[in-house]
Protein backbone atom coordinates (compact mmCIF):
# COMPACT_ATOMS: atom_id res chain seq x y z
CA UNK A 1 0.00 0.00 0.00
CA UNK A 2 1.94 3.09 -1.19
CA UNK A 3 1.52 6.98 0.05
CA UNK A 4 -1.33 8.07 -3.01
CA UNK A 5 -3.09 4.95 -2.41
CA UNK A 6 -3.33 5.53 1.75
CA UNK A 7 -4.03 10.01 0.70
CA UNK A 8 -7.27 8.07 -1.13
CA UNK A 9 -8.43 6.22 1.16
CA UNK A 10 -8.29 8.79 3.46
CA UNK A 11 -10.64 10.49 1.41
CA UNK A 12 -12.97 7.82 1.28
CA UNK A 13 -12.64 7.65 5.02
CA UNK A 14 -13.30 11.60 5.17
CA UNK A 15 -16.82 11.40 3.52
CA UNK A 16 -18.51 10.08 6.49
CA UNK A 17 -17.03 12.66 8.48
CA UNK A 18 -17.63 15.54 6.14
CA UNK A 19 -21.46 14.38 5.85
CA UNK A 20 -22.12 14.07 9.73
CA UNK A 21 -20.48 17.55 10.47
CA UNK A 22 -22.36 18.93 7.48
CA UNK A 23 -25.66 17.16 8.35
CA UNK A 24 -25.96 17.50 11.96
CA UNK A 25 -28.14 20.44 12.35
CA UNK A 26 -27.47 20.79 16.45
CA UNK A 27 -23.89 21.51 15.15
CA UNK A 28 -25.00 24.67 13.22
CA UNK A 29 -22.88 27.15 11.71
CA UNK A 30 -19.60 25.58 13.17
CA UNK A 31 -20.67 21.91 11.65
CA UNK A 32 -20.36 24.15 8.30
CA UNK A 33 -17.26 25.53 9.17
CA UNK A 34 -16.07 21.99 10.60
CA UNK A 35 -17.54 20.19 6.90
CA UNK A 36 -16.02 22.31 4.87
CA UNK A 37 -12.63 22.16 6.48
CA UNK A 38 -13.08 18.37 6.01
CA UNK A 39 -13.92 18.62 2.63
CA UNK A 40 -11.14 20.94 1.58
CA UNK A 41 -8.86 18.11 3.26
CA UNK A 42 -10.61 15.88 1.06
CA UNK A 43 -10.13 17.66 -2.03
CA UNK A 44 -6.50 18.64 -1.28
CA UNK A 45 -5.65 14.58 -0.84
CA UNK A 46 -7.00 14.03 -4.49
CA UNK A 47 -4.60 16.60 -5.90
CA UNK A 48 -1.70 15.09 -3.75
CA UNK A 49 -2.25 11.48 -4.54
CA UNK A 50 -2.24 12.12 -8.26
CA UNK A 51 1.06 14.43 -7.75
CA UNK A 52 2.93 11.64 -5.87
CA UNK A 53 1.67 8.58 -7.45
CA UNK A 54 2.83 10.32 -11.48
CA UNK A 55 6.01 12.11 -9.68
CA UNK A 56 7.48 8.84 -7.68
CA UNK A 57 6.24 6.52 -10.45
CA UNK A 58 3.93 5.14 -7.92
CA UNK A 59 0.49 5.00 -10.20
CA UNK A 60 -1.11 1.05 -9.75
CA UNK A 61 -4.23 -0.76 -11.08
CA UNK A 62 -5.83 -0.14 -7.59
CA UNK A 63 -5.00 3.27 -8.00
CA UNK A 64 -6.68 4.17 -10.84
CA UNK A 65 -9.54 1.93 -9.78
CA UNK A 66 -10.15 3.81 -5.96
CA UNK A 67 -9.07 7.60 -6.97
CA UNK A 68 -12.26 7.83 -9.06
CA UNK A 69 -14.88 6.46 -6.77
CA UNK A 70 -13.24 8.54 -3.68
CA UNK A 71 -13.95 11.44 -6.13
CA UNK A 72 -17.37 10.52 -7.06
CA UNK A 73 -18.23 9.47 -3.00
CA UNK A 74 -16.82 12.76 -1.93
CA UNK A 75 -18.65 15.10 -4.58
CA UNK A 76 -22.03 12.60 -4.94
CA UNK A 77 -22.63 12.83 -0.72
CA UNK A 78 -21.52 16.79 -0.99
CA UNK A 79 -24.17 17.15 -3.45
CA UNK A 80 -27.00 14.78 -1.92
CA UNK A 81 -26.45 16.96 1.60
CA UNK A 82 -27.25 20.16 -0.39
CA UNK A 83 -30.36 18.89 -1.83
CA UNK A 84 -31.34 17.61 1.65
CA UNK A 85 -30.04 21.03 3.27
CA UNK A 86 -32.57 22.71 0.48
CA UNK A 87 -29.68 24.47 -0.73
CA UNK A 88 -29.57 23.65 -4.21
CA UNK A 89 -32.65 21.60 -6.23
CA UNK A 90 -32.07 17.65 -7.06
CA UNK A 91 -31.54 18.59 -11.04
CA UNK A 92 -27.83 20.06 -10.85
CA UNK A 93 -26.90 17.06 -8.46
CA UNK A 94 -29.46 14.18 -10.59
CA UNK A 95 -27.12 15.36 -14.19
CA UNK A 96 -23.64 15.60 -12.49
CA UNK A 97 -24.33 11.88 -10.79
CA UNK A 98 -25.73 10.35 -13.39
CA UNK A 99 -22.73 11.63 -15.42
CA UNK A 100 -20.64 9.84 -12.63
CA UNK A 101 -22.11 6.83 -13.33
CA UNK A 102 -22.03 6.71 -17.29
CA UNK A 103 -18.44 7.32 -17.15
CA UNK A 104 -18.24 4.26 -14.50
CA UNK A 105 -19.93 2.20 -16.48
CA UNK A 106 -18.34 2.96 -19.88
CA UNK A 107 -14.66 2.16 -17.59
CA UNK A 108 -15.90 -1.02 -16.49
CA UNK A 109 -16.79 -2.15 -20.07
CA UNK A 110 -13.27 -0.83 -21.13
CA UNK A 111 -11.52 -2.34 -18.25
CA UNK A 112 -13.36 -5.92 -19.40
CA UNK A 113 -12.02 -5.69 -22.75
CA UNK A 114 -8.54 -4.80 -21.66
CA UNK A 115 -8.64 -1.07 -21.99
CA UNK A 116 -7.74 1.90 -20.01
CA UNK A 117 -9.98 5.06 -20.17
CA UNK A 118 -7.46 7.68 -18.63
CA UNK A 119 -8.95 10.82 -17.25
CA UNK A 120 -9.06 13.78 -19.24
CA UNK A 121 -7.91 17.32 -18.72
CA UNK A 122 -11.92 17.95 -19.08
CA UNK A 123 -12.83 15.43 -16.56
CA UNK A 124 -9.94 17.73 -14.24
CA UNK A 125 -11.40 20.97 -14.63
CA UNK A 126 -14.74 19.33 -14.13
CA UNK A 127 -13.87 18.31 -10.86
CA UNK A 128 -12.03 20.95 -10.02
CA UNK A 129 -15.09 23.23 -11.21
CA UNK A 130 -17.20 21.21 -8.34
CA UNK A 131 -15.02 20.93 -5.77
CA UNK A 132 -15.18 25.25 -6.10
CA UNK A 133 -18.69 25.27 -6.75
CA UNK A 134 -19.07 22.84 -3.64
CA UNK A 135 -16.79 24.93 -1.09
CA UNK A 136 -18.85 28.25 -2.51
CA UNK A 137 -22.30 26.84 -1.56
CA UNK A 138 -21.31 25.41 1.63
CA UNK A 139 -20.18 28.98 2.29
CA UNK A 140 -23.55 29.99 0.79
CA UNK A 141 -21.01 32.89 -1.52
CA UNK A 142 -23.62 34.80 -3.61
CA UNK A 143 -22.43 33.83 -6.91
CA UNK A 144 -22.33 29.67 -5.90
CA UNK A 145 -25.53 28.77 -7.93
CA UNK A 146 -23.78 30.34 -10.61
CA UNK A 147 -20.22 27.97 -10.20
CA UNK A 148 -22.57 25.26 -9.62
CA UNK A 149 -24.08 25.26 -13.66
CA UNK A 150 -20.72 25.79 -14.50
CA UNK A 151 -19.58 22.83 -12.83
CA UNK A 152 -23.04 21.41 -14.37
CA UNK A 153 -21.80 22.06 -18.05
CA UNK A 154 -18.32 20.89 -17.75
CA UNK A 155 -19.85 17.83 -16.54
CA UNK A 156 -21.92 17.44 -19.45
CA UNK A 157 -19.11 18.68 -21.46
CA UNK A 158 -16.66 15.76 -20.10
CA UNK A 159 -19.08 13.28 -20.30
CA UNK A 160 -20.22 13.79 -23.66
CA UNK A 161 -16.20 13.44 -24.61
CA UNK A 162 -16.00 10.14 -22.42
CA UNK A 163 -18.58 8.84 -24.57
CA UNK A 164 -17.24 10.04 -28.17
CA UNK A 165 -14.11 8.69 -27.01
CA UNK A 166 -15.65 5.36 -25.96
CA UNK A 167 -17.70 4.90 -29.06
CA UNK A 168 -16.13 2.29 -30.61
CA UNK A 169 -15.83 0.48 -27.43
CA UNK A 170 -19.79 1.07 -27.05
CA UNK A 171 -19.94 -0.63 -30.89
CA UNK A 172 -18.04 -3.63 -30.29
CA UNK A 173 -19.85 -6.28 -32.00
CA UNK A 174 -17.89 -8.43 -28.42
CA UNK A 175 -19.78 -6.43 -26.07
CA UNK A 176 -23.04 -6.89 -27.99
CA UNK A 177 -22.39 -10.68 -28.11
CA UNK A 178 -22.23 -10.96 -24.08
Amino acid sequence: MNLPNKLTLLRIGLVPIFMAFLLIESLGTAGRYLALGVFILAAITDALDGYIARKEGLVTNLGKFIDPLADKLLISAALIALVDMQIISAWPAIIIIAREFAVTGLRVLAAAEGIVIAASNLGKYKTNAQIFAIIALILGLPFSQVLLWIAVILTLISGIDYLLKSKELISDERLEQR
